[in-house]
């Protein structure tokens, strides 16, 4: 009897853990999904991708930023070397084909808003005081913003996309205007690719990729 009631209790050990095992695994409560991606981390992978399609356009700088919204930007710079002659505000052949790989990328994400902003150096013109040259480098620098959205413009990208063209002559240098190699990299046009509203409600309602 002793024997019976020994077998029975092991064999109740036995299911008890075999019941405690199949809960382990079955019985758990589900796990719960992860939050679902913020708004600020879904635009910037989408302007990951943008990046990716930026780095094709030929004698162009391109930098990931972020926008005054805190969302992630891009920022596409050409030297003016690379677009004008010197004091001039007339595209160049030469600029032509990298101002086409621009135009393709903005097509390619036309979700994104575009700024144009252009700028120079603080060398003063011969015959101008510095107050009329100040002015003149402006004026320079907003024909030449204008010339490249009116470029872009005539390879198909939409004049709604374009929502700043600014000329802002020898404001904010990225480098000394004591050295020649300072001057040329100040002397620039800058154009940014960040999210428009249409962006932002699709990232809002998961709908940006």
């Amino acid at each position: 009897m002793k024997v019976k009631v020994s077998i029975l209790a092991l064999c109740a050990c036995t299911m008890l853990s075999s019941c405690s095992f199949l809960e382990g695994l079955f019985g758990k409560k589900a796990v719960p999904a992860p939050p679902a991606p913020t708004t600020t981390v879904v635009i910037k992978n989408h302007m990951d991708k943008v990046k990716s399609e930026a780095l094709k356009i030929k004698n162009a700088n391109i930098q990931q930023v972020v926008d005054e919204n805190g969302y992630d930007a891009i920022k596409v710079i050409f030297d003016s070397g690379i677009l004008f002659a010197t004091a001039q505000s007339t595209l160049s052949e030469n600029s032509q084909e990298s101002l086409r790989d621009l135009a393709d990328v903005l097509k390619n994400n036309s979700i994104c808003d575009v700024a144009i902003l252009g700028y120079t150096d603080n060398m003063p013109f011969r015959g101008l005081t510095p107050e009329q040259s100040l002015e003149k480098n402006k004026e320079l620098s907003t024909d030449r913003a204008s010339a490249v959205a009116a470029y872009l413009q005539s390879l198909g990208v939409s004049i709604d996309q374009i929502k700043n063209i600014q000329g802002l002559g020898a404001e904010n240098p990225v480098a000394s205007n004591d050295t020649e190699e300072g001057r040329r990299q100040n002397r620039r046009v800058e154009i940014f690719l960040y999210a428009s509203q249409a962006m932002i409600d699709a990232a809002n309602a998961g709908t940006l990729y």
